[in-house]
């Protein structure tokens, strides 16, 4: 209770001080006082006093006292026997799919129907870690089986080539080097030729052969101004002793400024040829380009602004002119991956060749007019992106006009035929400026892992200077493709080619001026399926054609009906 009373007083007297203090300043105001000056020495301070603590200690008087008892006590321990032992912890495993063995070679052999037989040997030998060395070997060959065909439509085509590549720290280069050989028959003749004509062709087959060669390179650098560089040699002769050869190279230089990227191609070409058939009819071309851009690539959008120009020189008539052509191209991402804006205008110079021009259309004849094709603009426009994760979408629309575009129309048979294609069986080359309008659509649907389809279509409309017709060129083009997995041993693709109507010239009999025929639209069905016995060997089958038409890729040409081949691939390592 005292040291209670104690802290009360700590607490009270600084107030009460202070209220005694303060009183005066609200008493009142006296006007018979004098005034006088008070000088104050000092200020006051009040203290606490301080509290002294009461050291005494309270005695208890209580007139019962209890005694504290002792307690003693003992722990009885028994013994128990326990059969129960703790389960070891083990780590979770993750199961792991078993690696999947490459293997760097592979052979492939296949027979069917039309004594058809189709080969194929691929072969790596790994010289270093950085150096490869590969070998690929392909034939495909049938013996034909046209009904009423004459001479029969057999043909060979075989090609050897050998590639040799290294990937060093900052560069990279590969070396390439092949050999051709195709053999074929003009077996497309015209449905009225006499019957003497045929009786000598079942005599004297119209045989041609093509033996090529090529050899070329390139070279790319990382992280370097001088981006890269490539060069190529074609030659290519025939069984009447025409010939050509063709030297390309190319040069690429890029050097980034800001956010843009300046690239520089270069491009440089030599082509020669002859056909012996003719006298004096030879060709020679020299092309030079050069083609700068500026390009500017963010998150949404891409630009490249760019102009092309080639000097092309005629060696044969001494003339020469010179292109300017646009290069530009535009896409922006409208949202994310779903829209995507897409354009530009584009030009270039392609160089026809008597090999570019045999591996679209063989049966042509040795005596051909071989010129460039200028494509003075080709401006397009489209849309493209994602429906959906796995539906993808593209929509373009292009208009082209071109100088000195090449069409494939058919020779007329000569009266007195002396060579194997003079009998209306050959085809060859005309020339025209051609404006074309083109409508694209592209859909490509990945069902799900083991299902992927797609399809693509083109409608193509021409407007020419001279020419009737494109002959021979499709209006319209559409092919579905489908690859698909039954099971992990089973697989295959299925595709579908639809050509539409093509116009092309024949000839009748006593009449000199060719006539424009219409050459009916086609189906081609394809299939193949797969079976895989194990990592090496698997087995598969082919059919061709499956709808049995023989309908005509060229005038007077059909093809072969239903077509199997079945066969095996085995996979090996040296």
């Amino acid at each position: 209770m005292n040291v209670y009373f104690t802290k009360i007083k700590t607490v009270l007297l600084p107030v009460v001080m202070l209220f005694c203090t303060a009183y005066p300043t609200f008493s009142q105001e006296d006007e018979t006082l004098d005034t006088e000056v008070v000088n104050v020495v000092k200020p006051y301070t009040p203290t606490i006093s301080d509290a002294f603590k009461i050291k005494d200690t309270p005695e208890i008087t209580d007139t019962t006292a209890v005694e504290k008892k002792e307690v003693n006590y003992t722990i009885f321990s028994v013994p128990v026997a326990s059969t129960f032992t703790p389960a070891k912890g083990k780590a979770a495993k993750i199961e792991k799919k078993k690696s999947i063995k490459i293997y760097d070679n592979y052979a492939s052999l296949g027979f069917g129907n039309y004594t058809s037989v189709l080969g194929e040997l691929f072969t790596n030998f790994e010289i270093s870690r950085t150096d490869n060395l590969g070998v690929f070997f392909k034939h495909n060959s049938s013996q034909g089986g046209i009904k009423n065909v004459i001479p029969d439509n057999k043909f060979y085509k075989t090609a050897l080539d050998a590639n040799y590549s290294s990937k060093q720290t900052d560069m990279s280069y590969d070396v390439n080097a092949g050999v051709n050989h195709h053999l074929l028959n003009w077996y497309g003749l015209p449905s009225d030729l006499p019957q003497p004509f045929i009786d000598d062709l079942e005599n004297n087959a119209p045989k041609q052969v093509y033996l090529g060669a090529n050899l070329g390179g390139t070279i790319y650098f990382d992280d370097s101004v001088f981006s890269g560089a490539s060069l190529a040699i074609d030659f290519l002769k025939d069984n009447f002793n025409s010939s050509e050869i063709e030297l390309n190279t190319k040069a690429h230089f890029q050097y980034p400024i800001a956010d843009f990227n300046l690239k520089l191609n270069t491009e440089a070409d030599y082509l020669s040829g002859k056909f012996k058939e003719i006298p004096d009819l030879e060709y020679g071309f020299i092309t030079l380009g050069v083609s700068p851009s500026l390009e500017l690539v963010n998150d949404d959008l891409s630009v490249s602004l760019g102009v092309g120009g080639y000097f092309l020189n005629n060696t044969t008539n001494k003339q020469s002119a010179f292109y300017i052509f646009p290069n530009v191209s535009v896409s922006y991402r409208l949202v994310d991956e779903l829209l995507i804006v897409y354009g530009g205008a584009k030009g270039g110079l392609q160089q026809n060749s008597y090999k570019n021009i045999t591996n679209e259309n063989p049966f042509v004849s040795p005596t051909l007019s071989i010129v460039p094709t200028a494509q003075l603009y080709k401006a397009y426009g489209g849309i493209k992106g994602k429906l959906t994760k796995n539906v993808g979408y593209n929509l373009r629309a292009s208009y082209a006009n071109e100088e000195d575009k090449a069409f494939f129309v058919v020779n007329r048979a000569e009266f007195t035929p002396q060579k194997s294609y003079q009998y209306g069986n050959s085809f060859t080359l005309v020339y025209d400026n051609v404006k074309t309008l083109e409508i694209f659509g592209e859909l490509n649907i990945a069902a799900s892992a083991n299902l992927s389809v797609g399809v693509q279509a083109s409608v193509f409309s021409f407007s020419l200077d001279t020419l009737q017709e494109a002959y021979n060129t499709p209006n319209m083009q559409v092919s579905v493709f489908s690859d698909f997995t039954i099971t992990q041993k089973i697989f295959g693709n299925v595709s579908l080619f639809y050509v539409g109507e093509r116009k092309g010239l024949f000839y009748i009999e006593d009449v000199y001026l060719p006539t424009t025929k219409t050459l009916k639209s086609y189906l081609d069905a394809n299939f193949q399926l797969g079976y895989k016995h194990n990592d090496r060997l698997s087995f598969f089958l082919k059919g061709s054609n499956l709808l049995n038409t023989n309908y005509q890729k060229w005038n007077n040409y059909q093809v072969l009906g239903i077509q199997g081949l079945a066969g095996a691939s085995y996979k090996f390592d040296w």
